[in-house]
C-alpha cells in the first residue's frame, strides 16, 4: 500500500493536448502529469482525474489524485513536478488527502465558463470563440430560466459515451457581459455531473436564441424533447474552461460517467 495519497489542483492551456484523458500516439494533459510523477518517482505512476476535458478545453481548477510513496513535503513535491512539466501546464496546488478520498468520486459540483468574443483577436484565439454579428442578450437571458434544477439533458448531450442517466442538477447559470476586449459574453455553470459535449451544447442553443432563429419560449420544449437534434449546434471547445471543483464529505458514487465536460 502507499504511504500517502495526495490531492492536486491543476491547471493547463487546452491548445496543444488532445484532451485530459491519457491516449496512443498524442499529447494528453493526464499522460504529461503521469510522465512528471513517473520521472520523480522513478517508477510508473497512474494520476487520477476528476473528469475529462477534450482536446482544446482548457483548465482553470482541474482536480487529481495520485498515490505515491515519495516523502517529499507538498510544496517541494509541487515544485519538484513543475520543474518537470511545459508550460501550458501548471500545479497550482499540491496537499496530502486521506486514504479514502477520490477525486473523481467526492466531487460534490463542477462549474464551467464558456466564453465568447466579438471581434476577432489574435490574442484570444484558441481561448475564446469568436462570434459573428449582435446577439440579444435579453432573449439569451430568457433562455436561461428553464436550465434550473434537476433536469434531464438528452437534448445536449452528444453521442459516443452513454451514462446510466440523463439527468443533471444545475445549480446555477448565468450570462455576464464584459465590454473589454472588443465585448465579451461569458456562461457560467455550476452543475453536480456534465455530459459529454453539454455545456458547448446549451451554449450553441442560446447563441440560436440571440440569433432569433430558436425562440426563449421553445427551450422547455427542447428539453422535453431529449432529442439532441432539437437543440443548437455544439460550438467550438476552445472557448471552454473547467473553472473548479467543489468536494464534500462523503463520495458521490453515482457519478459514474457523466464526470467530464468535452
Amino acid at each position: 500500500m502507499s504511504a500517502r495519497k495526495v490531492k492536486l489542483t491543476i491547471e493547463y492551456d487546452g491548445s496543444g493536448f488532445s484532451g485530459w484523458q491519457v491516449q496512443p500516439g498524442v499529447r494528453t494533459v493526464q499522460g504529461d502529469l503521469e510522465a512528471a510523477f513517473s520521472a520523480l518517482a522513478g517508477l510508473d505512476v497512474r494520476v487520477h482525474g476528476a473528469g475529462r476535458t477534450d482536446a482544446g478545453v482548457h483548465a482553470l481548477g482541474q482536480v487529481a489524485h495520485v498515490e505515491t510513496d515519495l516523502t517529499l513535503p507538498t510544496e517541494k513535491l509541487q515544485t519538484a513536478l513543475n520543474a518537470r512539466l511545459n508550460e501550458d501546464v501548471l500545479i497550482v496546488s499540491a496537499e496530502d488527502v486521506g486514504a479514502d478520498f477520490n477525486a473523481r468520486f467526492d466531487a460534490v459540483s463542477r462549474s464551467y465558463l464558456y466564453l465568447m468574443g466579438f471581434r476577432e483577436s489574435p490574442i484570444w484565439r484558441g481561448r475564446r470563440w469568436f462570434v459573428k454579428g449582435a446577439l440579444d442578450r435579453d432573449a439569451m437571458e430568457a433562455a436561461l430560466e428553464p436550465f434550473d434544477g434537476v433536469i434531464d439533458c438528452s437534448s445536449f448531450c452528444l453521442t459516443g459515451s452513454e451514462p446510466k442517466h440523463h439527468r443533471c442538477r444545475i445549480d446555477a447559470i448565468s450570462l455576464e457581459w464584459f465590454s473589454e476586449h472588443g465585448g465579451m459574453l461569458v456562461l457560467r455553470i455550476e452543475a453536480d455531473r456534465f455530459l459529454r459535449g453539454m455545456v458547448r451544447s446549451i451554449v450553441g442553443t442560446l447563441v440560436e436564441v440571440g440569433r432569433g432563429r430558436i425562440s426563449a419560449g421553445s427551450v422547455p420544449e427542447i428539453i422535453d424533447a431529449r432529442d439532441r437534434g432539437r437543440g443548437g449546434p455544439t460550438v467550438p471547445p476552445w472557448g471552454l474552461y473547467l473553472e473548479r471543483i467543489e468536494y464534500g464529505g462523503e463520495a458521490q458514487s453515482e457519478d459514474i460517467s457523466g464526470h467530464g465536460e468535452h
